[in-house]
């Protein structure tokens, strides 16, 4: 391949990256792919196929076949008319993906976004055998002073709470 056949394939990786990172979840429509941190990567394949790799919340996630159809169709209206769409569970997703843009954003819509799972630490992890609440905010006033009322949701991701302090109900992303 010559240096501007590989430019031009380049470019088209790129302007398909752009589009898929468009497409939203369809249970959380104020979050792109990308600010869920489920789009994994866009690239092409040797017959000239784009490729888009996505990994699910979790492996039974309904959500799935819904994204799958909406990152073909806006690629589709982009243009591309070859197009796989791979879902793949290794590394298996983590709330920690969620871009600090995605966090915000839940915020702003009244969803507590999740706390980190992981601590990369190189001293030794301390063993507990309790299991400790973690301390969510509510998303409208800011107070530490609130309680979970179920721990599923609207969508299996979610648990809902209720702030004490404004009383005001709201969601949360669960950490995975």
């Amino acid at each position: 391949m010559n240096a501007v056949a590989s430019a031009v394939i380049d470019a088209s990786v790129e302007r398909a990256r752009e589009v898929a990172a468009t497409v939203t979840d369809p249970e959380m429509p104020m979050l792109t792919l990308v600010d869920l941190g489920v789009l994994r990567s866009v690239d092409r394949d040797t017959d000239g196929t784009v490729v888009v790799t996505i990994t699910p919340t979790y492996s039974g996630c309904p959500a799935m076949a819904t994204m799958r159809a909406d990152l073909e169709y806006a690629l589709a209206a982009a243009g591309f008319t070859d197009v796989a769409v791979h879902i793949v569970l290794t590394p298996p997703w983590s709330s920690d993906w969620i871009t600090e843009t995605g966090r915000r954003k839940l915020a702003e819509h009244g969803i507590a976004p999740p706390g980190t799972t992981r601590v990369f630490d190189d001293g030794p992890i301390a063993l507990t055998l309790t299991v400790r609440a973690p301390v969510v905010h509510c998303p409208r006033c800011g107070s530490a002073d609130t309680e979970r009322t179920s721990e599923f949701g609207a969508t299996a991701c979610k648990s809902l709470h209720r702030c004490r302090s404004c009383s005001e109900p709201f969601d949360r992303v669960k950490e995975i």
